[in-house]
C-alpha cells in the first residue's frame, strides 16, 4: 500500500460503480485498523490519503508532556522538540509507520475490511437507486436458486423473488429472462429487493407497457382480479368516449393482449367495460355467461344473480372460478342462481327443506322438481324413490325423512 493507490482506486471505482472517495476512505480505514491492531490497542493511530504522492500514511499520534507516565501514547517535551523544536506540552505530534512494517496479516485485514466497506457502500447504492422505484416492473435474468426463492439478476443488483410471490404454474430455468414487480427495496440483507409476479399491480403495469392509451390517460384499468397463472380479469374504462377501452388493451387482432399474455405464460385474461353500476358491472364481469336479473343489496353489499338454467356453470366456472374473480373484482359477494333454482327459493316450503340439516341446494332442486315441493311431502315419501330422485344412498333417503318428520312434529316451521 506504499506504492501508488491512485490507480488502485480508478479500477476498482469502475468495477464497483462506486464513487473514489468511498474507495479512498475504505482503504484509509483499513490501513488504520491494520496499524492500530500491529501497534497494540493502547496506540492512536492516523491514517490520511496524499492524493498528491496517491499513497496512504499513517502515523501514530503521542501527546507532549514534560514526564511520561504511559509511553504508548505520550512523548517527552524534550524528546518531542528533537523532531520539531516548536512543539508546547498538550501538543500532539506523529511519528510516520513504515506501512511495509505492518506484515501479511495487516494486509489481510486491510483487504477484509475494504471488502466489507465496499460492500457496503455498494447495498446503499442499490438502496438509493432502487427505493423510489417500488411498484414499478424490472427486467433481468433467473441467476440461481435459493431454495424455493428465484434470484434475479437485474444490472449490478439482485432481486428475489420468494416461493409466494411466484406464479404456481410457472417453471423458472437458469438463464431465462422475466419481468416481475417490485414489491419492497430493503436497506439491508441480501438480496435487497423483493419483486413480485402474482400481484394484480403487475398485471396493470404489463397493459400500461403495452396500451399507449392508458400511459397516456386516456383509458384506465379500474380493478384487476387475478388467479395467478389461470386466469384474471380486469375492468376498464376511458375518458374519451370516441376511445372503446376494450378495444385499446385488446389490440388490433389481440396483439396486445397477447404480448401480457404470454409474459404470463398462458395466463387467460377477461378485459371488461367498467361501470359504477354494480348490477352492470355484474353482468359485465359473468361473461360469457348471460344474466337474466341482478338483485342488489347495497349495505350488506351483496349481489344475487339470476342466470338461463343452461348459463349456471359458464357464470360460475371451474371450480366457481368465474364467479370468484368476478367478486373479487367488484369487491362485492355474488350469490349466482340458475333461474329454476330462484324460482324454487320463492317457495317458502322449499326454504324449509333447505333447513334440513346435510340436504344440499343440488338434491333439495331434485326432489322439488320431481313433486316433493314439502316436508310433509318429503316425510310421506317411500326411501327409495327419494334416494332415486335424489341421486343419494338409501341410507341418506331415510336419514332425510326421518329428519323431515321431526321438523313436521316440531311444527314444520325449521324450529327445534
Amino acid at each position: 500500500m506504499a506504492e501508488d493507490v491512485r490507480k488502485i482506486v480508478e479500477i476498482m471505482s469502475k468495477e464497483k460503480g462506486l464513487p473514489k472517495d468511498v474507495i479512498i476512505s475504505a482503504l484509509v480505514e483499513g490501513m488504520r485498523t491494520a496499524a492500530k491492531k500491529r501497534l497494540g490497542s493502547q496506540a492512536e493511530v492516523e491514517a490520511i490519503y496524499n492524493e498528491e504522492e496517491g499513497k496512504i500514511e499513517v502515523y501514530r499520534l503521542y501527546e507532549v508532556v514534560e514526564e511520561v507516565h504511559n509511553p504508548e501514547k505520550e512523548i517527552s517535551l524534550a524528546e518531542a522538540r528533537k523532531k520539531n523544536a516548536s512543539v508546547r506540552v498538550g501538543d500532539t505530534i506523529g511519528e510516520p509507520v513504515n506501512i511495509k512494517d505492518l506484515g501479511r496479516i495487516a494486509a489481510q485485514l486491510t483487504k477484509q475490511i475494504l471488502t466489507q466497506k465496499i460492500r457496503g457502500a455498494e447495498k446503499e447504492l442499490i438502496y438509493q437507486e432502487y427505493k423510489d422505484k417500488v411498484g414499478q416492473v424490472v427486467s433481468g435474468f433467473v441467476h440461481r436458486f435459493s431454495r424455493k426463492d428465484v434470484i434475479l439478476s437485474i444490472g449490478r443488483a439482485e432481486a428475489m423473488l420468494p416461493e409466494n410471490e411466484q406464479i404456481p404454474t410457472e417453471r423458472y430455468h437458469r438463464g431465462e429472462r422475466l419481468k416481475a414487480l417490485i414489491l419492497e427495496v430493503r436497506r439491508t440483507g441480501d438480496p435487497q429487493i423483493i419483486v413480485s409476479r402474482t400481484h394484480p399491480e403487475f398485471l396493470k403495469k404489463l397493459f400500461e407497457r403495452e396500451v399507449p392509451e392508458i400511459r397516456e390517460g386516456i383509458v384506465k384499468i379500474v380493478a384487476v382480479a387475478r388467479e395467478p397463472g389461470r386466469r384474471a380479469k380486469m375492468a376498464v374504462t376511458s375518458k374519451d368516449p370516441d376511445v372503446d377501452p376494450v378495444g385499446a388493451c385488446v389490440g388490433l387482432r389481440g396483439s396486445r393482449v397477447q404480448v401480457v399474455v404470454q409474459e404470463l405464460k398462458g395466463e387467460k385474461i377477461d378485459i371488461i367495460p367498467w361501470d359504477p353500476d354494480p348490477a352492470k358491472l355484474v353482468y359485465n364481469a359473468l361473461s360469457p355467461a348471460e344474466c337474466t336479473q341482478v338483485i342488489v343489496d347495497e349495505e350488506n353489499k351483496t349481489l344475487e344473480v339470476i342466470v338461463p338454467d343452461d348459463q349456471l356453470s359458464l357464470a360460475i366456472g371451474r371450480e366457481g372460478q368465474n364467479v370468484r374473480l368476478a367478486s373479487k373484482l367488484l369487491g362485492w359477494r355474488i350469490d349466482v342462481y340458475s333461474e329454476s333454482q330462484y324460482a324454487r327459493r320463492q317457495d317458502p316450503e322449499f326454504l324449509k327443506m333447505l333447513e334440513i340439516d346435510g340436504l344440499s341446494e343440488e338434491v333439495a332442486g331434485r326432489l322439488y322438481d320431481n313433486g316433493f315441493k314439502s316436508l310433509k311431502e318429503l316425510a310421506d315419501a317411500e326411501p327409495e324413490k327419494i334416494a332415486e330422485v335424489g341421486r343419494i344412498k338409501l341410507s341418506e333417503a331415510e336419514e332425510l325423512i326421518r329428519k323431515a318428520r321431526e321438523k313436521l312434529s316440531a311444527g314444520g316451521d325449521g324450529q327445534g
